[in-house]
């Protein structure tokens, strides 16, 4: 471990148990150079692909699975985001490559419904736009379109769906200047909203997302609050800010989205943590406190978004955005890479714990994805 990690992670284990009762005031982060920035993230991603040399090996983790699931697919989002910032040659042709091992297909075919299977879509889509070959659209479009002249709209269960599933209706929505497919998404996600779980998964009174059913009040955490997963609500954040990053202005229930994406970003100051970082259970700092990456990469992505986009204010958010992105610099990003403080796969504060430098997930490969979102926007927010 390096050194200041270890003298952060311990002066946090004596303020744990009382022996340090007093310490000064953080001086304000600043952003770092993009060059800074876009050094951390050619590292974090260099890491992977030496590790992952065919993109279309399967995952062994409790059980094989095919490489093109979602932890995977949110990779490449990320691995696309860096790209458009930095175009190596060696980026497109691995994420090229992992389309073609896949034959651009959806895991379970183009009848399947799961937006966890539907999220490679993003990627293809944005590597058609780059070349139009029309294998590379031809599944997802497929996929899709089965689901817009379906009048079912009870799809999305569990709020990571939307980041998974969103963009890709609109991206749909875009490249065939075809409003239904907007209108689609708005109903699958509103559906989310108001209904599933008895009244909806979104609180609004707290202004956060219930991961699923099972969440839902009565339902709490050990100290009485409510339960609002840290990565759950950053995959609602995700989805708003990627929806609204390819959607004309005059496309329909845009406004919802904008208004969806702002009462979010609102709520997530005051839980921010000293150390930058956003525990896994919002609301509850002891039920499995402490730094994740996750989440914390994808409030970051989505804060940054927002003020490159003219939504936010710098002055508010960007101290927010410098604090949380140097935490993770400082605290989870190793020398050969690795990204430490990832909690693994699952649903709620306790799953894949215990979180820390030198744990490892099931899954390497999404965290990985929701810090190179991150730093893509960070990197856009120095001139």
């Amino acid at each position: 471990m390096k050194l200041p990690s270890l003298l952060t992670h311990s002066l946090a284990g004596l303020s744990f148990l009382g022996l340090v009762l007093t310490a000064a005031p953080a001086p304000a982060q600043k952003l770092p150079s993009k060059q800074k920035v876009l050094k951390a993230m050619t590292l974090s991603n260099a890491y992977f692909m030496s590790k992952w040399p065919d993109p279309g090996k399967d995952i062994m983790t409790n059980k094989l699975r095919p490489s093109h699931i979602w932890t995977r697919s949110v990779y490449y989002e990320g691995l696309m985001a860096l790209y458009r910032i930095d175009k190596q040659k060696s980026y497109y042709d691995y994420a090229v490559d992992w389309g073609e091992k896949h034959k651009w297909g959806i895991r379970n075919g183009i009848t399947d419904r799961d937006a966890d299977n539907q999220c490679a879509g993003q990627t293809y889509i944005e590597l058609y736009e780059i070349d139009r070959k029309p294998e590379r659209i031809r599944d997802i479009k497929a996929c899709i379109d089965n689901m817009v002249k379906s009048p079912k709209v009870d799809d999305w269960s569990w709020i990571d769906a939307l980041q998974m599933a969103m963009p890709v209706f609109a991206k749909l929505g875009v490249e065939y200047q075809d409003s239904r497919y907007y209108e689609k998404m708005y109903q699958i996600y509103n559906y989310s909203k108001t209904v599933h779980g008895g009244k909806g998964l979104y609180n609004p009174e707290d202004q956060l997302w219930w991961r699923d059913k099972d969440f839902v009040a009565p339902y709490k955490e050990p100290n009485g609050q409510d339960c609002y997963w840290s990565r759950g609500n950053g995959w609602v954040v995700a989805a708003m800010a990627r929806v609204l990053d390819v959607m004309p202005r005059n496309a329909p229930h845009r406004d919802e989205y904008v208004q969806m994406y702002m009462s979010m970003i609102k709520a997530l100051p005051p839980l921010q943590r000293p150390d930058g970082f956003w525990n896994v259970s919002l609301h509850d700092q002891t039920h499995f406190g402490g730094k994740e990456l996750s989440g914390t990469a994808l409030f970051v992505y989505g804060m940054a978004w927002g003020i490159n986009h003219g939504l936010l204010d710098r002055k508010t958010y960007q101290p927010i955005i410098a604090k949380a992105w140097q935490g993770m610099i400082k605290d989870c990003l190793h020398p050969d890479g690795f990204l430490g403080y990832v909690q693994g796969t699952g649903k709620e504060p306790k799953d894949g714990q215990p979180v820390s430098y030198t744990s490892k997930p099931d899954f390497e490969d999404y965290g990985l994805g929701c810090f190179l979102l991150a730093g893509s926007e960070v990197y856009k927010l120095q001139p």
